[in-house]
Order: C-alpha cells, then sequence, then structure tokens
C-alpha cells in the first residue's frame, strides 16, 4: 500500500512538473505575440520604419530558422526559438513568427492607424491570451476545434472586445470584432490565425462601421 501511495505520489509530481513546464513555454511564446501590441506605438510615428523592421524581421528570421534547420545554431535567435516553439514544430519551420509579421505588416499596409491598431490588438492580446487562459483554467474542451477551450474562447472574446473599445470607444464594434475574433481562433488554423485575425478584425471595422 505505501508503495502505491509512493507511485501515484510520484507520478504526480511529474505531471505537475509537465504542467508547469507547458504553461511557462506557453508564457513565454505568448508574451513575444503580445509584443505585437508596440508595433501601433511605432506605426503612429513612422509607416515606413515599422514596415521596414517587419520584413527585415521576416527575412532574417527565416535565414535563421533555415540555419538552425540545417544545424548551424544563431546564437540568441534559435534558441528562442527552441524554447518558444511547440512539440509539433519539432525539427521543422517554425512558421508561427513568419505568419504574425506577415499578419501585422498586411494589416498595417492596407488599413488606416486607427483601423490597424484595432486589428493588431485583436492578435496581441486576444489569440494572444486565449491559449494561456485555456492551460491555466480551461477544462471544457469545445469539440471539433482540436482542443479548444470555453475557457481561452471567452478570454479570447473579452481581450478583443476591452482592446477595441479602448481604441474606438464603441460597443456594438467591440462586441462584433470579439465575435469574429473568438470565432477565427476556435478554427484548426494552426499558425496560420496570426495572418487571419488581424486583417478579417480590421477588414470588418474597415468595411462594417
Amino acid at each position: 500500500m505505501a508503495g502505491c501511495n509512493l507511485y501515484e505520489s510520484g507520478a504526480a509530481g511529474i505531471e505537475q512538473r509537465k504542467r508547469f513546464y507547458t504553461i511557462a513555454k506557453e508564457l513565454f511564446r505568448k508574451t513575444i505575440h503580445m509584443g505585437t501590441a508596440l508595433v501601433p506605438l511605432v506605426l503612429y510615428y513612422s509607416k515606413t520604419l515599422i514596415v521596414s523592421l517587419l520584413i527585415t524581421a521576416i527575412v532574417l528570421y527565416s535565414i535563421t530558422e533555415i540555419l538552425r534547420l540545417s544545424g548551424k545554431s544563431v546564437p540568441i535567435v534559435s534558441k528562442i526559438t527552441e524554447a518558444a516553439s511547440r512539440k509539433r514544430d519539432d525539427n521543422r519551420f517554425v512558421l508561427g513568427p513568419i505568419t504574425l509579421c506577415v499578419g501585422v505588416l498586411l494589416t498595417v499596409l492596407l488599413f488606416d492607424f486607427k483601423t490597424a491598431t484595432a486589428g493588431i490588438f485583436a492578435l496581441a492580446f486576444g489569440d494572444g491570451l486565449a491559449s494561456l487562459g485555456g492551460k491555466l483554467i480551461g477544462q471544457c474542451v469545445i469539440p471539433f476545434t482540436q482542443g479548444k477551450t470555453a475557457a481561452g474562447s471567452l478570454t479570447c472574446f473579452i481581450a478583443i472586445f476591452l482592446s477595441s473599445f479602448a481604441v474606438f470607444g464603441s460597443v456594438t464594434l467591440s462586441l462584433s470584432v470579439a465575435a469574429l475574433g473568438m470565432f477565427i481562433e476556435l478554427l484548426p488554423l494552426r499558425d496560420f490565425d496570426n495572418l487571419i485575425i488581424p486583417v478579417a478584425v480590421s477588414s470588418l471595422i474597415y468595411f462594417c462601421f
């Protein structure tokens, strides 16, 4: 009996460590993700500068990923990529940072400042916090969403609503874009939600409001 209890205690400890590691890794990933919320600050002063920075980031990251996959580690960048990558990305080109930068870049190029800001905030905070909310408090998994949780979706909705309201001050607009952002985040798009969310949210605002 004592041996059985010891085994169960050890197994529980392993599960707790795995959960802590998973949450810590997700927190690191999403901290990078939410860093895109700083883009409008630079955009406010210079559209040319932020476009140049995003294109440079895409090119440099692509080069470092190709080098990493060929066995040539690039100081700092490769370590950050490995630390932030998911298990599904093992031994593969990690697309997340590319789709993130491309989504933000398209939003900056296609829309006016306020509209682009709302779209970028939806990506940074809505998509960024959804995964954390799901992993921290999510237990109710939504069917056919590849593991998405009700808690994560609700977190996404609230984050997009609040960030959109902060930009436009409109309840109707904020509810609409929050619903759209939450719906897109629910879809099993893998890393491509980074590209779709800011453009789709900004498009809804531009054409409907």
